[in-house]
């Protein structure tokens, strides 16, 4: 890393003056010197200094104001503040609004070089922390978003920005795409992940609740409300809230929901007081709001207060490479949930998987490979697991008004193509050898050979 230094000084020769004591102790250091702070921000915007030393007298903006632009930006510069007046009360208020340190003139060379020295090394580690942070972020969202196409790697890339701001954030997409996975994301790559992460499922609490749940009552506020209740935005004090399909709510819980967003107050149900409330918020939906704007459904107010910033899942149509890794990890967690052996897809079960369409994206792929873990009975699912299990699915989704067989014969019709499915493939495998394929399957012989007469099919079958 360069390390440059930004000296900001409406005296020319006394800028100069310093510059030629820091060659002397810091030959490698870069050094650019500005007159004014309106010249000093047009050069942060050009580079990143790693110390920015600023007088505090200047005309047009003070030192302080400057630091706070400069910090605004940068978060983690070091700014060291320079003054003639060296009372105790300025340098109070110099670290209080953000200054590393601070130095009086006139300046004595080894306090300079000593100072220049601490903030350099500050630097240093500020710039390694947020190197490794990076690091750990990315690291994170390799294990918890499987896929490596490149519009994942896009996401991860958004994911990782997103969640180093504080704004608040609209995750869009479709069903079953993974929104709630990267709400969580965002928060646990935060400075808030220590705090709590409250998850809000909109649609899934009744209009009249759902003001109560989001932002508390207090007690006598309704029937029933035998005792004050803290809402979640409350419970969410310091750390984040999710708003999963924000897009459902209602116009009334709208109107009071905006007032949060611009106010970041909140009123309990039957309060007089509002209160301050620090949650992020995180918002998602599956809706085209920009339609249920036009239809008057959604206010397009809160729309804007909502879309600050913008993250859209792809759907799995978007990320076929990815499916062969969702899959697996997928297989593998199942295997585990249910102690069992670990299991493998085999390559030509993979081509299947691949081949779907997966209307319900991630969510219905991974149902689809725990029904796969249940129904295979040995360590490599074949394609003929995979029909099994279509097959079994086709059944339980079939119309209401289709005649429904009884549980005894539905099941034994399941049973059966699944059987002579796998005794054919089973066949094929041994050539017609009933002995081999006795020993692959372990069945002993005479049970296989029951099977077979049972579904009408003979050694012939397999050559």
């Amino acid at each position: 890393m360069n390390e440059r230094m930004l000296i900001v000084d409406d005296e020319p020769d006394f800028a100069a003056g310093l510059v030629r004591l820091l060659r002397t102790g810091f030959p490698d250091l870069e050094v650019e010197v500005c007159t004014s702070p309106r010249e000093a921000l047009g050069a942060l915007e050009r580079q990143e200094p790693s110390v920015l030393l600023t007088d505090l007298r200047m005309p047009e903006m003070d030192g302080l104001e400057l630091m706070q632009h400069a910090l605004g930006r940068d978060p983690n510069l070091t700014v060291v503040l320079l003054t003639a007046h060296g009372s105790i009360e300025t340098a109070v208020s110099a670290l209080k609004g953000g200054a590393y340190d601070f130095l009086t003139k006139p300046i004595k060379r080894d306090d300079l070089q000593r100072c220049v020295s601490r903030c350099l090394e500050r630097s240093r580690l500020m710039h390694e922390n947020s190197r490794l942070r990076s690091l750990m972020s990315r690291s994170e969202l390799q294990r918890t978003l499987i896929g490596d196409t490149p519009c994942m790697r896009r996401l991860k890339d958004t994911i990782a920005a997103v969640a180093a701001s504080d704004y608040t954030v609209l995750v869009r997409g479709e069903s079953g795409t993974g929104k709630e996975l990267v709400a969580s994301s965002i928060h646990a790559l935060s400075d808030r992940a220590k705090r709590p992460l409250v998850t809000v499922n909109c649609p899934a609490i009744p209009d009249q609740l759902l003001e109560s749940e989001l932002f508390g009552h207090v007690k006598g506020a309704f029937t029933g409300a035998e005792k004050a209740h803290k809402g979640m935005f409350q419970s969410a004090a310091g750390g984040t809230i999710v708003l999963d399909e924000i897009g459902d709510i209602s116009m009334n819980i709208q109107t009071k929901l905006l007032r949060v967003l611009q106010d970041r107050l909140v009123r309990p149900v039957g309060g007089t007081a509002s209160q301050k409330v620090d949650a992020r918020i995180v918002a998602s939906t599956n809706r085209p709001l920009e339609q249920k704007i036009r239809s008057g459904e959604f206010r397009e107010d809160l729309f804007y207060r909502l879309n600050v910033l913008t993250i859209v899942t792809p759907p799995l149509r978007e990320r076929v490479d990815d499916i062969p890794l969702l899959a697996d990890h997928f297989l593998g967690v199942c295997c585990e949930e249910m102690r069992l052996p670990q299991k493998r897809l085999s390559p030509e079960a993979t081509v299947c998987l691949c081949s779907r369409p997966w209307p319900g994206n991630v969510r219905e792929l991974q149902n689809f490979i725990r029904r796969l873990a249940v129904f295979c009975p040995g360590e490599l699912v074949e394609p003929y697991h995979l029909r099994f299990v279509e097959a079994q699915t086709e059944c339980a989704t079939c119309p209401d008004e289709a005649p429904l067989a009884p549980y005894k014969d539905a099941k034994s019709l399941i049973l059966d193509d699944f059987t002579r499915r796998y005794v054919e493939r089973l066949l094929e495998s041994t050539r017609g050898n009933i002995s081999e394929a006795a020993r692959l399957s372990g069945l002993e012989r005479v049970s296989l050979q029951k099977i077979l007469r049972r579904l009408g099919i003979g050694p012939a079958d397999g050559r």
